[in-house]
This record gives C-alpha cells, sequence and structure tokens, in this order.
C-alpha cells in the first residue's frame, strides 16, 4: 500500500489485492511497512533514506514478492535501494535480493502471473498516460495496455507524447511549479484532444496531478488508476470528483 493510495485513494489498494487474488496469490500487507523514503531520496537525504530502506526491507523480505500499484514506489525498491546502501555489505545483499522480487502490479500480472483471465467490463474511450518511473526505471508500457485490451467495452485511444512527464515528479513540482504547471498544461491538452472519456494509468502522484488540472480547466474527463478499472471498481467517485 503506497502512502498516496493510503491518504488518497485506498480503492486503488483494494483493488490491486482483488486483481492479485483473482490470479491465485495470497496477499498481505504488512504493518511494519513504511514509505519507500522516495522524498527523503529526492530530496538528497541519505541517511534517512538508508535508514527507511532498512526498515522496509525487513518487513518484506520473508514474502516471494513485493507488488505495488505504482511504479515509482517500486523503482525506488528496485533500483534505487542498492545504490544507497552499497556500503553496507549486509544489507547491499538484502536490498538486491529483495529487488529481484519487486514488480509493479500490471507488469507482475501479466510477465510473472501470465495472468489474462480479466473479467471487468467498462464502456468508455479512454487514453493513458506512461508514467516516468514506470516506464524508464521499469520498461512498463505494454502491460496495462495488454489488460486493458481485455476489458469488454473499453476502447484504448493513445493520445500524443503519453510518454512525456506530466509535470508532478515528486517534489519537482513543489520546487518548479510554474515548469511544473506548463507540463501538466500540455497533458491534458493531448488528453483532450484524444477525445477520450476517461484517463487512466498506474502512478497516484501523476493520476493526482492531472485531475488537479483537468478540474481547474472545467473539463469532465474522469480519471482512474487502471487497477480499478480491471477490478471493476470504477462505481464511485473519480479522482479529483470526491470520497473513494
Amino acid at each position: 500500500m503506497t502512502c498516496l493510495v493510503d491518504l488518497f485513494r485506498p480503492s486503488v489498494g483494494f483493488a490491486a489485492v482483488k486483481l492479485l487474488e483473482q490470479t491465485g496469490c495470497i496477499v498481505a500487507v504488512p504493518r511494519g511497512q513504511t514509505c519507500c523514503g522516495q522524498p527523503a531520496y529526492n530530496n538528497g537525504d541519505q541517511q534517512t533514506t538508508a535508514d527507511i530502506a532498512r526498515q522496509v526491507i525487513a518487513a518484506f523480505e520473508s514474502f516471494d514478492y513485493v507488488v505495488a500499484a505504482s511504479g515509482s514506489c517500486i523503482g525506488m525498491i528496485k533500483e534505487h535501494y542498492p545504490r544507497v546502501l552499497k556500503g553496507d555489505a549486509e544489507w547491499f545483499d538484502r536490498a538486491q535480493q529483495l529487488a529481484g522480487r519487486c514488480f509493479e502490479l500490471t507488469a507482475f500480472l501479466v510477465d510473472v502471473m501470465e495472468w489474462q483471465d480479466v473479467e471487468s467490463s467498462f464502456t468508455a474511450a479512454v487514453t493513458y498516460h506512461d508514467s516516468c518511473s514506470g516506464l524508464r526505471e521499469l520498461g512498463i508500457k505494454q502491460q496495462p495496455r495488454a489488460l486493458l485490451s481485455k476489458v469488454s467495452g473499453l476502447a484504448l485511444k493513445e493520445m500524443e507524447d503519453s510518454e512525456v512527464c506530466c509535470g508532478f515528479g515528486g517534489t519537482f513540482c513543489i520546487k518548479y511549479p510554474k515548469i511544473s504547471e506548463r507540463m501538466v498544461s500540455d497533458k491534458t491538452a493531448h488528453i483532450v484532444a484524444a477525445e477520450a472519456d476517461c484517463i487512466l494509468g498506474g502512478d497516484m502522484g501523476c493520476l493526482l496531478n492531472i485531475a488537479g488540472r483537468l478540474k481547474r480547466e472545467d473539463s469532465r474527463i474522469k480519471v482512474y488508476h487502471v487497477a480499478e478499472v480491471l477490478a471493476a471498481m470504477t462505481d464511485q467517485p473519480a479522482i479529483g470528483d470526491g470520497k473513494s
């Protein structure tokens, strides 16, 4: 359960659990887990990041796999923990071992479980935003599209520059708000041009950013996490429309 999902959109976590259980997985959410440490890492606080990394590794290393509905959080654990802990032989080894068992949700469903039994229906034209961490760190591109192609009634309409950053970038949007605003405005313009009813994605940071901009533009385009559509859990307000 990532921080943004926990605090802003718990339904994404429940959708992820539902999907994993449909594949036959036994899902546990350890109470000892915390934030992955990405905010501290992005701001150069190596000591705090290392402390958090050790706590997260200890909480999760007994499991066969670690799966999250977020490319950025999994990218942090998989790609950056070994770098942060490289000066500590024991923890570096433990970080590397855990990294090999960490997966973003759609990548795990497609690449590991080879799951194809999508039972969801969603009658809408949708477009998809490729989040930076998932795309560039983890190679997530076709996995969510492969799953969405099996959703009854769904029509995927690719937008221009789907791989371009939305301007969220963790603390980037706070440090450089004007640049971030321009980037998300470009993103929403492409979403509108795609003539889609909904915009989907795999990272809550991006989706919150995009939803906020669409609302300020008085757009009626709905925003959902891809897990919610795949799990048939869209009978609730879209992201930015109310409580989930």
